[in-house]
């Protein structure tokens, strides 16, 4: 199971939210690229890069910032946040960036996944954010009737490769991963599930990595690293062997 470090952005700057909400914000560092430069140093074999502002705004906000990250490093970067049509895509490519993940507009356009990923293949990742079992959208601010585990399915049907599935009640919160949403998900998949949310230590990582055998192939950390619970290079060691 691969250890993802997170960065979110937010005004330029590397935060992290509470629950998803933009007024319990904490600010940890000016200068996201020393930040990405930092977790590839420890061992990331993959970056994960959300921009918050694109999420709310539904349009791509910060771009040179995400060019710069990209330009720094000699690993992967998968990209989400306002990803919502076909050129945002394309741009976003441009940038540097390796995948593109899509969450509000594979609920929205599902037709427009099919095709992005006809013409991206395993690029294109779909986000699943969920709330109490249920699809929420648009920055996590809108909820929808969409059960996630349903939607997850649809998703597989139309040709997508790579899941990722954020708890959004314990997203940022270091209460611990919810391994039952996750088992479940995973259990009904045939496609690689990455977890997202609520890891506050190595135990937690452990206790996910048993989810393994059914599908869990990776997990996105990011408050738990920030509030230095524990080291990235601990976590890779540990968990990745």
């Amino acid at each position: 199971m691969q250890i993802i470090p997170a960065i979110d952005l937010h005004g330029g700057k590397c935060v992290r939210l509470f629950k998803g909400e933009r007024d319990k914000e904490t600010v940890y560092s000016q200068n996201p690229a020393e930040v990405a430069l930092k977790w590839q140093s420890q061992g990331a074999a993959r970056l994960h890069v959300v921009d918050l502002d694109g999420a709310f705004e539904g349009r791509q906000v910060n771009s040179s910032v995400i060019a710069s990250i990209a330009s720094s490093l000699h690993i992967p970067l998968q990209l989400g946040g306002g990803i919502r049509n076909g050129e945002i895509v394309k741009n976003a490519f441009t940038l540097g960036v390796s995948k593109v993940i899509l969450g509000t507009t594979a609920v929205e356009n599902p037709g427009l996944i099919k095709e992005l990923v006809n013409l991206y293949g395993e690029r294109i990742i779909v986000g699943i954010d969920a709330r109490d079992g249920f699809v929420a959208v648009k920055g996590w601010v809108e909820g929808s009737a969409r059960k996630a585990v349903d939607f997850a399915l649809e998703m597989q049907e139309s040709g997508v490769k790579e899941i990722i599935y954020t708890d959004i009640s314990r997203d940022g919160t270091l209460e611990g991963p919810n391994l039952k949403a996750m088992e479940e998900m995973a259990r009904a998949l045939q496609i690689p599930l990455i977890a997202s949310g609520g890891v506050s230590c190595l135990e937690d990582l452990e206790l996910l990595k048993v989810l393994e055998s059914v599908g869990v192939t990776g997990v996105i950390v990011g408050q738990a690293l920030y509030a230095g619970r524990f080291s990235l290079r601990d976590a890779i060691k540990k968990i990745e062997g």
